[in-house]
């Protein structure tokens, strides 16, 4: 299998709920008006406590410092696994299930952090750019490894990175368990042309800048325990949109597209208080259970939390994995 490590530098960042409206003008832009920016990479996520963007360098100067903007230190580079030529994205089991032995374990054993963002069409591993010697020397064996510059790719080898690497030797500390929450809400992994954009605008600014705001004519939410998530990417140029069914009913039919199966997916949402960015092997110690399972999911991670999507049909069997992985004992 090849390992590409893309041409895109990002900066992690989340602005606060009450501080949407001093960004709203520049995160249009960034959607709509794509050809009034060199944005190539552009994710937006809302949960309830804040809404996380991730984007390239020329996406983020679009974003004035503000009270309301937490920005991620580091700088982040997506690394993406490509199988038999193509993005890890066949019928068989999607998403971290895939690349969960292969990528994540063996990163989270040499205490790289790692930030994960599923699409509709691949997915996304982030690591820090700090990192990348780290990443390479850990990977080397088991992928080629290929670097992005311009839109042509080349051969890295572990000895153009060294820059006084040290592997390491230590064993990965085991990590915290966390809590999860699994709510009820029902979710659909979707794309669309991005040329579509504009026929659909006005009902995407509403799911994504006035969600909170009541409807005219609205039923109350008969479940109160179902939390608020909504994606949007738009990344060298293909649109993904993660949503629950009762906003996807917002939209119209004819200009989404899913799997031909039209699964729909449950969320395991992971952490009890605000991950963080430091701690490694949060990623592993959900997508490892998965894939000795052979079940699918996507993987999204926020600003202070990550949220892996699996099949409705496995949810029973995943929810008792998990609990089961809690009271195990840590070795």
């Amino acid at each position: 299998m090849d390992l590409h490590i893309l041409d895109h530098r990002l900066r992690v960042t989340s602005i606060c709920k009450n501080g949407l409206v001093n960004f709203t003008h520049p995160l249009i832009k960034l959607i709509f008006l794509r050809k009034r920016t060199r944005c190539k990479f552009f994710s937006l996520t809302e949960t309830p406590e804040n809404f996380t963007v991730v984007l390239d360098e020329e996406g983020f100067k679009e974003l004035q410092p503000s009270e309301h903007l937490q920005v991620e230190s580091s700088v982040w580079l997506p690394l993406n696994v490509i199988s038999n030529g193509n993005a890890s994205n066949s019928s068989q089991a999607v998403g971290v299930t895939k690349i969960a032995k292969s990528v994540i374990a063996p990163l989270a054993q040499q205490h790289v952090s790692v930030f994960m963002l599923s699409t509709y069409q691949t997915d996304f591993i982030l690591v820090r750019e700090k990192d990348l010697a780290v990443v390479i020397h850990t990977l080397e064996e088991e992928f080629n490894i290929y670097r992005e510059v311009g839109g042509e790719y080349s051969a890295v080898l572990s000895q153009d990175v060294r820059n006084g690497f040290q592997k390491n030797g230590k064993e990965a500390p085991q990590p915290t368990v966390h809590p999860v929450l699994i709510p009820p809400n029902q979710f659909c992994v979707m794309s669309l042309d991005p040329d579509t954009l504009p026929a659909i605008a006005t009902t995407l600014i509403d799911a994504l800048f006035y969600s909170s705001s009541p409807k005219e004519g609205a039923l109350p939410s008969q479940d109160l325990d179902c939390i608020k998530f909504f994606s949007f990417s738009l990344i060298d140029g293909y649109v993904s949109l993660v949503m629950d069914t009762e906003a996807q009913r917002q939209f119209p039919a004819d200009l989404l597209f899913t799997s031909s199966s039209g699964e729909l997916w449950r969320m395991v949402r992971i952490g009890g208080q605000p991950l963080g960015f430091d701690e490694c092997g949060i990623v592993a110690q959900i997508s490892q259970p998965l894939a000795d399972s052979d079940i699918s999911a996507y993987y999204i991670s926020t600003f202070s939390f990550d949220h892996a999507l699996v099949p409705e049909e496995d949810i029973v069997s995943v929810t008792e994995m998990l609990q089961q992985h809690r009271k195990e004992p840590a070795c």
